[in-house]
C-alpha cells in the first residue's frame, strides 16, 4: 500500500474538473512499451490521453467503449512525443514496494460523456 498524501482543502479539490468520458479508440504508443494512446469522447469534444496501462491490459481493446473518469483541466503534457490532454483515474495495487496491478476506474451505470464527477 502506498503512503497517504497530505490533506488538501475543499477549495483545492474543487479545482479539479473530473468528467465522464467514453473510450472511443485504444492503440499502443509507437515509441513506448508501457503506454497506451486513447481517443476519448467528452460529449462536446474528443481528446487524446496517454496512460501507462499497457503492461496491465494485455487486450487494450477491452477498454474501448467503457465509461471512465478523466481529469480534464490538467495541463497537456508530451509523453514520448505525443500530447496527452487529460488524465484518467485508475487504482494502483502496490505490494512489497512493487506495482502489481493497475485498474482503470469505470462507471457502473450509463451517463452521458461530459457529465461532471463530484
Amino acid at each position: 500500500m502506498t503512503e497517504p498524501k497530505p490533506t488538501i482543502t475543499y477549495e483545492d479539490f474543487v479545482k479539479l474538473d473530473l468528467r465522464v468520458a467514453r473510450v472511443l479508440e485504444v492503440r499502443e504508443h509507437p515509441n513506448a512499451d508501457k503506454l497506451l494512446c486513447m481517443t476519448i469522447d467528452l460529449g462536446t469534444e474528443q481528446r487524446q490521453i496517454i496512460a501507462g496501462l499497457r503492461p496491465y491490459y494485455p487486450d487494450p481493446q477491452s477498454l474501448a467503449g467503457r465509461l471512465i473518469v478523466v481529469v480534464t483541466n490538467l495541463e497537456p503534457r508530451k509523453m514520448r512525443g505525443l500530447e496527452s490532454q487529460g488524465m484518467l483515474l485508475a487504482a494502483s495495487h502496490v505490494a512489497d514496494g512493487e506495482l502489481k496491478n493497475v485498474a482503470v476506474l469505470t462507471l457502473d451505470q450509463e451517463v452521458p460523456p461530459g457529465s461532471a464527477v463530484s
